[in-house]
Protein backbone atom coordinates (compact mmCIF):
# COMPACT_ATOMS: atom_id res chain seq x y z
CA UNK A 1 0.00 0.00 0.00
CA UNK A 2 1.14 3.42 -0.45
CA UNK A 3 2.41 5.33 2.63
CA UNK A 4 0.12 8.53 1.18
CA UNK A 5 2.83 11.07 2.79
CA UNK A 6 1.65 13.20 -0.24
CA UNK A 7 -1.93 12.36 0.44
CA UNK A 8 -2.47 15.70 2.38
CA UNK A 9 0.16 19.20 2.04
CA UNK A 10 1.74 20.02 4.97
CA UNK A 11 -0.50 22.52 6.23
CA UNK A 12 -3.49 20.74 5.61
CA UNK A 13 -1.73 17.64 7.30
CA UNK A 14 -0.87 19.52 10.76
CA UNK A 15 -4.99 20.92 10.64
CA UNK A 16 -5.93 17.70 10.70
CA UNK A 17 -3.72 16.64 13.39
CA UNK A 18 -4.60 19.72 15.01
CA UNK A 19 -8.47 18.97 14.84
CA UNK A 20 -7.77 15.30 16.25
CA UNK A 21 -7.85 13.48 13.06
CA UNK A 22 -5.63 11.32 10.97
CA UNK A 23 -1.98 13.33 9.46
CA UNK A 24 -2.38 11.04 6.18
CA UNK A 25 -5.92 10.85 5.26
CA UNK A 26 -7.60 13.65 7.26
CA UNK A 27 -10.59 11.59 7.86
CA UNK A 28 -10.07 9.08 10.01
CA UNK A 29 -10.07 9.65 14.49
CA UNK A 30 -6.29 10.35 15.63
CA UNK A 31 -7.25 10.52 19.64
CA UNK A 32 -9.05 7.44 21.27
CA UNK A 33 -9.33 9.48 24.26
CA UNK A 34 -8.60 13.14 25.14
CA UNK A 35 -5.10 12.35 24.45
CA UNK A 36 -4.22 8.04 24.36
CA UNK A 37 -3.33 7.81 20.54
CA UNK A 38 -5.33 4.93 18.70
CA UNK A 39 -3.29 2.35 17.30
CA UNK A 40 -3.97 3.39 14.01
CA UNK A 41 -6.56 5.24 11.74
CA UNK A 42 -9.95 3.59 11.12
CA UNK A 43 -10.05 5.21 7.67
CA UNK A 44 -6.63 4.57 6.13
CA UNK A 45 -4.91 1.94 8.44
CA UNK A 46 -2.01 4.15 8.78
CA UNK A 47 -0.07 2.44 12.05
CA UNK A 48 0.18 5.14 14.95
CA UNK A 49 3.06 3.57 16.59
CA UNK A 50 5.36 5.83 14.98
CA UNK A 51 4.04 8.50 17.04
CA UNK A 52 5.97 10.05 20.12
CA UNK A 53 5.89 13.77 20.71
CA UNK A 54 6.80 13.42 24.12
CA UNK A 55 7.11 16.78 26.33
CA UNK A 56 6.58 18.82 23.04
CA UNK A 57 3.15 19.60 23.73
CA UNK A 58 3.55 20.69 26.97
CA UNK A 59 6.21 23.02 26.30
CA UNK A 60 4.49 24.46 23.61
CA UNK A 61 1.36 24.78 25.94
CA UNK A 62 2.82 26.60 28.45
CA UNK A 63 4.51 28.97 26.12
CA UNK A 64 1.59 29.68 24.57
CA UNK A 65 -1.03 29.56 27.52
CA UNK A 66 2.00 31.14 29.84
CA UNK A 67 1.53 34.25 27.51
CA UNK A 68 -2.22 34.34 27.68
CA UNK A 69 -3.21 33.29 31.06
CA UNK A 70 -0.60 36.35 32.44
CA UNK A 71 -2.00 38.60 30.30
CA UNK A 72 -5.53 37.88 31.38
CA UNK A 73 -4.75 37.74 35.19
CA UNK A 74 -2.67 41.15 35.09
CA UNK A 75 -5.71 42.50 33.23
CA UNK A 76 -7.76 41.37 35.61
CA UNK A 77 -5.47 42.87 38.57
CA UNK A 78 -5.30 45.99 36.91
CA UNK A 79 -8.64 46.91 35.91
CA UNK A 80 -10.61 45.25 38.94
CA UNK A 81 -8.14 45.32 41.95
CA UNK A 82 -9.40 41.97 43.48
CA UNK A 83 -8.58 39.75 46.11
CA UNK A 84 -6.78 37.02 45.69
CA UNK A 85 -9.63 34.87 45.60
CA UNK A 86 -11.07 36.06 43.27
CA UNK A 87 -8.09 35.33 41.24
CA UNK A 88 -8.17 31.63 42.37
CA UNK A 89 -12.14 31.61 41.58
CA UNK A 90 -11.32 33.01 37.69
CA UNK A 91 -8.33 32.78 36.84
CA UNK A 92 -7.36 29.33 36.96
CA UNK A 93 -10.46 27.71 35.68
CA UNK A 94 -9.40 29.89 32.73
CA UNK A 95 -5.88 28.90 32.76
CA UNK A 96 -6.81 25.02 33.31
CA UNK A 97 -9.37 25.25 29.91
CA UNK A 98 -6.52 27.26 27.92
CA UNK A 99 -4.12 24.79 28.78
CA UNK A 100 -6.58 21.42 28.59
CA UNK A 101 -7.68 22.84 25.32
CA UNK A 102 -4.19 23.20 23.54
CA UNK A 103 -2.27 20.37 24.93
CA UNK A 104 -4.61 18.07 22.28
CA UNK A 105 -4.45 20.64 19.30
CA UNK A 106 -0.45 20.75 20.01
CA UNK A 107 -0.14 16.97 20.53
CA UNK A 108 -2.05 16.00 17.39
CA UNK A 109 -0.29 18.69 15.07
CA UNK A 110 3.23 17.60 16.29
CA UNK A 111 2.46 14.15 15.72
CA UNK A 112 1.21 15.16 12.22
CA UNK A 113 4.95 16.63 11.58
CA UNK A 114 6.78 13.63 12.69
CA UNK A 115 4.62 11.72 9.87
CA UNK A 116 4.79 14.52 7.74
CA UNK A 117 8.79 14.40 7.79
CA UNK A 118 9.06 10.96 8.78
CA UNK A 119 10.55 12.02 12.32
CA UNK A 120 12.11 8.87 14.06
CA UNK A 121 14.83 8.11 16.62
CA UNK A 122 18.37 9.05 16.00
CA UNK A 123 20.21 6.52 14.62
CA UNK A 124 23.90 6.24 14.31
CA UNK A 125 24.52 4.55 11.22
CA UNK A 126 28.61 3.35 11.28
Amino acid sequence: MDDGRAALSTGASVLAGAAGRCPRCGRGRLFEGYIKLRPSCSACGLDFGFADSGDGPAVFVMLVAGFAALGFVLWVEFTYDPPIWVHLLVSLPVVLIVCLTLLRAFKGALIALQHRHDAAEGRLDL
